[in-house]
């Protein structure tokens, strides 16, 4: 029997995505469930929204188990202040049958794979887009495109296909700027851009060097995204509904990127069973690059 080890994030939405996937063509979904409500629970109880009494060693013991087929969990060190440790996903062994499946946390799962760690790993495609895609001036709007943007010499890793569960990069603006910000909008546009400060390098990407010309990035700060948004202007935020943009006066604008959890395939790394494997990971996905 052999062991297919998959990189995965310890936490999120991303982990929820690749569980969700998992269940569905192992037949695991009660474990997927358990695994998904302790991390909710644990994330209430890290935000001050859950009050316990048990430390939280002691409760990470209490979701310790034995069995082959249990999930594991560990603790997180955030570093930043006033942080607590965080219970988070370890491991969960998968039965398939013939071979088992291995779901492995990791902080980066995308440089898990880039190090060669790994064959297979699930991530989100805005890290692709942050650290290997290549700048150029035409804009990039699909998963479809993102592997003719990766620089050969730069890694290994392709993606694969995405799981679905999107989250649009959308450009939001108040109605003084345009009632409807779009590309073409933005590539005549001359001023400020309120973005996250760690998005740089995606916003060139799927905006295009061209559109860039003009634009002087702004930041949020220690405001929430939509208020520094609404005060410069024009923006690009991550966007589900649109109702809190519009609780601050802005309108929702056009859908640029998806943010999506995609699976990533190291080919140097790759074997047959893991090909097969991806195969079921990516089975009935909504992208499939």
């Amino acid at each position: 029997m052999t062991t297919i080890r998959v990189a995965v994030p310890r936490k999120g939405r991303p982990l929820e995505a690749v569980l969700e996937r998992v269940a569905r063509f192992a037949g695991v979904e009660d474990v997927a469930d358990e695994i998904a409500s302790t991390l909710r629970y644990e994330k209430a109880v890290t935000k001050g929204d859950q009050t316990v009494e048990a430390g939280v060693y002691d409760r990470l013991k209490s979701y310790s188990d034995t069995d082959r087929y249990a999930p594991e969990y560990t603790l997180f060190r955030d570093g930043r202040p006033g942080m607590p440790r965080r219970v988070v996903f370890d491991s969960l062994m998968v039965d398939l049958g013939d071979d088992d499946l291995q779901l492995v946390g990791r902080e980066e799962p995308f440089r898990a794979l880039r190090k060669h760690e790994f064959a297979l790993g699930f991530d989100s495609a805005d890290l692709v887009l942050e650290e290997v895609v290549q700048l150029t001036p035409e804009p990039l709007s699909t998963l479809s495109e993102l592997n003719d943007r990766i620089d050969p010499h730069d890694t290994d890793v392709r993606v694969v296909g995405g799981l679905g569960d999107t989250v649009y990069h959308t450009l939001l603006s108040s109605p003084d700027i345009a009632e409807t910000a779009t590309r073409e909008f933005v590539e005549s546009y001359e001023g400020p851009l309120c973005i996250s400060p760690r998005y740089e390098r995606l916003v060139e990407a799927v905006l295009g060097t061209r559109a860039m010309e003009g634009i002087e990035f702004r930041y949020p700060g220690d405001r929430e995204e939509e208020a520094a948004i609404s005060s410069v202007g024009l923006g690009v935020y991550l966007t589900v509904t649109g109702s809190t943009a519009r609780d601050h006066g802005l309108r929702v604008g056009q859908e640029l990127f998806p943010s999506e959890t995609v699976l990533l395939r190291n080919p140097a790394e790759t074997v047959e069973a893991s090909e097969a494997v991806a195969k079921q990971l990516v089975g009935g996905a909504e992208t499939v690059v």
